[in-house]
């Protein structure tokens, strides 16, 4: 199924293709770059990136973040609470879940990751992305992952 947009067809299916490829190729890489440098996965970083970010989060923010189900991010923090590098604290406004926050390890760990990531992302992405407008596409997926949020499409349920 092609698309119009303006005066170009646009091979959505292959777009899909080619937007999906270079994400679980690039996820991939960066996995075994942090594994090997940090002894941690990127979904790891990613999550602890955002605990770091969003002080008092609780599992149902992780889980909306990157659009998982509860239970997938709950067992992850499981793991991160295990290593040492997440603490789960009880919520004063609700017993029923628990706020998260970096241990001093687990703060330590993603500041040296976070090194790592960026320079491993820009290797991957600096030549193939050489001459193109890299911040109109980051604007164009900016504004479809806001739409896809917005309307709630992709949420996992459970």
């Amino acid at each position: 199924m092609a698309s119009k947009a303006s005066d170009e067809t646009v091979d959505l299916p292959g777009f899909f293709s080619d937007l999906v490829r270079c994400e679980t190729r690039l996820y991939n890489a960066l996995n075994d770059r942090l594994r090997e440098r940090h002894g941690i996965v990127t979904s790891q970083f990613e999550a602890l990136r955002y605990l770091r970010d969003h002080p008092g989060s609780r599992v149902a923010d992780l889980a909306a973040e990157f659009a998982a189900g509860v239970g997938a991010i709950s067992k992850g923090t499981d793991r991160l609470e295990r290593h040492g590098w997440v603490a789960r604290r009880p919520n004063p406004s609700d017993r029923r879940s628990s706020l998260l926050a970096l241990t001093d390890d687990g703060l330590r760990l993603v500041d040296a990751a976070e090194e790592t990531f960026a320079e491993r992302l820009a290797e991957l992405t600096a030549d193939a992305l050489k001459g193109f407008p890299l911040g109109a596409a980051a604007q164009v997926l900016s504004e479809l992952r806001s739409f896809l949020e917005r309307d709630q499409i992709g949420t996992p349920t459970g």
